[in-house]
């Protein structure tokens, strides 16, 4: 007997190994790794309310290759050891897909996590180059557009449209977003000099920093206050560093990254002016697309609040991308689905157009709004699309 059983319990593991998916052929899981606590909830949450959106409809349609999709979530609380832990938990609930935190920093942990599993990782928004292949592997993505991108485009708007003709640099170096900003405007400036620009003096600080005095000391040193400052920085540091270089009394226009976009800070630099930022899609009720209006208004019946900025958009067209790949697959098999997206060129999405190749799972070229803030009032001004993508070199830099 004892043979016979060992030989009904050798059939049923094989049986096991040749369906080992049989417990989840019913649904399709989506595991999000992201904050739900701490500073970094104020990027997640937002994107994935609107990742929730795009999943809610998919299902209302009647799902995807014919299942449900069923969400899972785990909290990182805006901790890099807690986002390692947070990612082993969705893929230990069954994730097909584990979506991680907006930023590289914070959401690297949990995507290394999915790609030992060989799993496909997205980032809501994370803005770094190495949010994707160069940072996580083959299976990892982003589905926002490069933080590089942004720096570039601000700095030719600025010298195109604006006639910005010195530029002044100050990066915060607490995070790879902001490096990546500054990198996009260090690949832009030599070609914006040979047309007639000047780099008049560049600085760093520290998010943390109680005072930047220092540095706007030797701005106000320089014989001319320049036209433009490229500010390379993020919440929640960004406030005090803007803050700082009105109260001195330096009115150049300050340039940022889309990591400020939001009125929900402006109320602690009262009146703030010539500040621009570049968005994805515009939360004030000025989008010229009004299909991005109706989706703000989705947003706000879903969730109860408009989008507090463009950095809900990404978490959207993350799903929208990953589920078209997963259809033309037909299959959640992480290579497969890897392969489809690489194929996409200019895939239409509400936010504009997504691009993959086998050496970049990013974005690095896309048309941007201009958002100007004047007297504490953000409102669009403009568009621009950067002359020609960031290439790798730059981004890797």
């Amino acid at each position: 007997m004892a043979f016979r059983g060992r030989i009904l319990a050798g059939m049923m593991a094989a049986v096991l190994v040749a369906f080992p998916a049989l417990a989840y052929d019913d649904k399709i899981v989506v595991g999000f790794a992201t904050a739900a606590s701490g500073f970094m909830e104020a990027y997640d949450k937002p994107a994935q309310d609107a990742a929730m959106i795009r999943i809610n409809e998919i299902n209302a349609a009647g799902g995807l290759l014919g299942k449900k999709i069923e969400v899972v979530s785990a909290d990182t609380k805006s901790d890099r050891a807690e986002g390692a832990k947070a990612g082993l938990s969705v893929i230990d609930q069954g994730a097909d897909l584990v979506v991680v935190s907006c930023d590289y920093d914070f959401g690297a942990p949990a995507a290394l996590a999915a790609e030992d599993a060989g799993l496909i990782s997205f980032f809501l928004c994370a803005e770094s180059v190495k949010a994707g292949i160069q940072g996580v592997g083959p299976h990892s993505f982003s589905a926002s557009v490069l933080a590089a991108v942004q720096g570039a485009t601000m700095a030719e708007w600025a010298y195109k449209e604006k006639k910005a003709k010195t530029f002044y640099r100050l990066l915060d170096t607490w995070t790879e977003y902001n490096k990546g900003i500054c990198d996009g405007f260090d690949w832009m400036m030599p070609k914006l000099e040979a047309q007639g620009a000047k780099l008049v003096g560049q600085d760093t600080f520290k998010n943390d920093d109680a005072s930047i005095a220092a540095q706007i000391t030797r701005i106000k040193s320089l014989p001319q206050e320049p036209d433009a400052i490229m500010l390379c920085t993020m919440m929640p540091g960004a406030v005090s560093a803007i803050k700082q270089i009105r109260a001195a009394g330096i009115n150049a226009m300050i340039l940022n990254g889309s990591g400020v976009d939001g009125s929900y800070w402006l109320s602690a630099v009262p009146d703030l002016s010539n500040f621009y930022v570049p968005v994805q899609g515009s939360i004030y009720g000025d989008d010229p697309n009004p299909d991005v209006q109706k989706f703000n208004a989705a947003y706000k019946k879903a969730t109860g609040t408009d989008p507090s900025s463009q950095y809900v958009y990404p978490g959207y067209s993350m799903i929208d991308v990953w589920a078209k790949a997963v259809e033309r697959a037909k299959t959640t098999d992480a290579d497969e689905v890897v392969a489809e997206l690489e194929k996409m060129k200019d895939e239409p999405t509400l936010f504009g157009p997504r691009t993959f190749t086998a050496e970049l799972h990013h974005q690095n070229k896309a048309r941007y709004l201009i958002v100007d803030v004047e007297k504490g009032k953000p409102g669009v001004v403009g568009s621009w699309t950067i002359s020609e993508p960031v290439p790798m070199s730059a981004l890797v830099k």
